[in-house]
């Protein structure tokens, strides 16, 4: 089975995060433009928090406030739960559906090493389901699946 670290390998690292006093609007604008449902919240190298749409949609929109005038710090998850790189996918996986989230922190030894999203993880569940079943494939018909020729 997979683990986060081949994950990572594939997709990258990158990291994108904002301080905890830039601007929900300012978040948000950096979140469109990466495409990316959540951002990091960094004090220097330390993590210390999350924002998601989903913070802001709760305690943003849903309260009327304005997202140019309210810092990050007030609306983020600071409780973050975050993972190893050797974690496995299922593991991972599990996590994610106990906890209700959709994005987790890659730390190793202590650094920041990466973010994995939900869509990280159902990706990498296709593809090891669909190896298993051209695997199956071959051993059951003695040939590789169509499309494998």
């Amino acid at each position: 089975m997979e683990t986060i670290r081949q994950i990572l390998e594939k997709k990258g690292n990158q990291i994108h995060s904002v301080s905890p006093d830039t601007t929900v609007y300012d978040a948000l604008k950096l979140m469109a433009d990466k495409n990316i449902g959540a951002v990091l919240v960094l004090e220097g190298q330390k993590l210390c928090g999350i924002m998601s749409e989903r913070d802001y949609a709760r305690k943003i929109a849903l309260l009327s406030k304005f997202s140019k005038e309210v810092p990050v710090k007030e609306i983020m998850s600071s409780e973050v739960i975050c993972i190893d790189p050797d974690q496995t996918i299922i593991n991972t996986q599990a996590i994610m559906i106990q906890k209700r989230i959709r994005h987790l922190p890659v730390m190793d030894k202590g650094d920041l090493v990466g973010l994995v999203s939900i869509g990280d993880i159902v990706n990498a569940v296709l593809d090891d389901n669909k190896f298993v079943i051209d695997q199956l494939h071959t051993y059951i018909k003695g040939v590789p699946a169509p499309g494998k020729e």
